[in-house]
């Protein structure tokens, strides 16, 4: 975990420069909100909704991201205003939390901008609980969100933008389906059911801070697919609560709330927030931690009591996700991996087609694209063979074959990006062997995605007969053959690991 937190590579600084920015923005909305004079509770929702702008609107360009963040409003404000009316209407409040809990991940199906809208929708109903809110404190509160969505976009869109020099993004939608056949639709209801359970159970625990259960069995179903995803994610989370209570003792509970040390730890939890949050949730929840801690000592209610309070909550979070993915329309671990590989392969047939169209003459064709989207959804494969991975899982069978199977994706995403490299070569020719080569690449995809296909063996590269042997053609030759060597090497562990073929979509 520390190596993955410290050693992880950082590819541009991207983690390093968004964790900077990060802490800039949110510090400069709080800061506009308290120079307007806000109240504690309307600064606070102010940082709130400039980090969460920061931290979930992901679209793949800058223009789309703005109009995420413009949208923000239009989403959050009638929930925080539905909250705020439902305060003391124990009944009502709790099935409307439920409803927008179960909303709030049925909108991912819309990609990044439904995913940035449900989160954004979820936490002003959440933040209304936490704060106590009620409707004569609206109009303060949403003129603090308004001017901290101000600032923050200032820094994030005006003064340091550096999207705006990367190429765009590739973020690839969740495996489809319709009805109850779509994951979203599927977690959907699993949230309903897992945030009802938490609701309940964590009234329980506390008829005041209940809603930490309904916000941890919620933000677990965050970014995950499949039921091992969530099983692992609730476990990471209540790993780095534990351990950021053990650091909120040491760091939050004796300042007391002194407001000046409080604002720079804040910052450092936000830096950490941020930093850690690709690479390991663990970290990412202790950030969060000691974050809410040190809040709850800015309104003056932090003690241990309160903290080991926040730990059961969590728990019973964990509880009712766990019990929601088992038993609650399950989305299974190898129908996910399988959908996620079948994307890739695709994605690798897209890509070969493109080198050869560019190899061959056309300057339309251009597979960097997709070989930029070939490295997305082998990462989106890894987090779904995570669970496999995971030190604890007692599979180790399936643990092998999942290594074999990232292993030879990450040769096949080589492979690929040396394709595309060579295809750009503006004096690269066309080469009859290139066909051939191309063909047997397909033969080989073809094997891995039909169901009753048979295994077949790499052939030797066709011998050229008057052909250049021009180096880039030889260059695209070696990538194409080591590419279908590689994808009848894949036919091994993914035949032996599922009972049907990969997922076609």
């Amino acid at each position: 975990m520390l190596k993955r937190m410290f050693v992880a590579p950082d590819p541009g600084r991207l983690r390093l420069r968004s964790a900077v920015r990060a802490v800039l923005g949110i510090s400069t909305a709080v800061a506009a909100c308290g120079l307007a004079g806000h109240a504690l509770s309307a600064v606070i929702t102010g940082g709130l909704a400039a980090l969460l702008a920061l931290f979930t609107v992901t679209d793949a360009t800058v223009r789309a991201q703005a109009v995420t963040t413009a949208l923000l409003p239009a989403v959050g404000f009638p929930v925080l205003g539905l909250a705020a009316g439902l305060q003391g209407h124990a009944l009502p409040r709790d099935l409307a939390f439920v409803a927008v809990a179960g909303g709030a991940v049925y909108v991912r199906r819309w990609g990044p901008r439904g995913h940035a809208l449900g989160v954004f929708a979820f936490m002003m109903f959440f933040v209304s609980q936490f704060l106590r809110t009620v409707p004569g404190q609206l109009p303060e509160l949403y003129a603090a969100v308004v001017l901290a969505l101000l600032a923050s976009s200032a820094v994030r869109f005006g003064l340091w933008c550096y999207e705006r020099r990367l190429p765009p993004a590739a973020v690839p939608a969740l495996p489809g389906g319709r009805g109850l056949a779509r994951t979203t639709t599927r977690q959907a209801v699993q949230a309903a059911f897992a945030a009802a359970f938490a609701l309940v159970a964590g009234q329980f625990l506390s008829g005041e801070r209940w809603y930490w259960a309904v916000g941890a069995t919620w933000w677990i179903f965050v970014n995950t697919a499949s039921r091992g995803e969530t099983l692992v994610r609730g476990f990471r989370r209540i790993l780095g609560t534990l351990a950021g209570i053990a650091v909120s003792l040491v760091a939050a509970v004796p300042l007391d709330g002194a407001l000046a040390p409080t604002a720079a730890l804040v910052a450092v939890c936000v830096f950490g927030i941020f930093y850690s949050a690709p690479v390991s949730y663990t970290w990412m929840m202790l950030a969060v931690t000691v974050m809410v801690g040190l809040l709850y000592g800015l309104l003056g209610v932090l003690e241990p009591g309160l903290l080991a309070l926040r730990l059961a909550e969590t728990g019973v979070g964990a509880l009712g996700a766990a019990l929601a993915v088992l038993f609650v329309l399950p989305v299974t671990t190898h129908a996910t991996t399988d959908a996620w590989i079948a994307r890739a392969l695709h994605c690798v047939h897209g890509c070969t087609t493109a080198a050869a169209r560019r190899l061959a003459g056309d300057p339309e064709a251009d597979p960097a694209p997709l070989a930029a989207e070939l490295e997305v959804l082998i990462g989106r494969a890894r987090l779904s063979l995570a669970p496999l991975l995971h030190p604890l899982s007692p599979l180790r069978a399936r643990k092998a074959r999942a290594r074999r199977v990232l292993a030879l994706l990450d040769d096949c995403a080589r492979e690929v990006r040396g394709l595309a490299s060579v295809a750009a070569d503006p004096v690269a020719s066309h080469d009859a062997r290139l066909a051939a080569a191309c063909r047997r690449v397909e033969i080989a995809l073809g094997a891995l995605v039909a169901p009753d296909a048979e295994p077949v063996a790499p052939q030797p590269a066709a011998a050229a007969d008057d052909a250049s042997h021009h180096p880039v053609t030889e260059a695209a030759l070696r990538h194409l053959h080591g590419l279908e060597k590689v994808l009848v090497d894949l036919a091994v562990p993914l035949r032996s690991s599922r009972p049907s073929a990969l997922v076609r979509s």
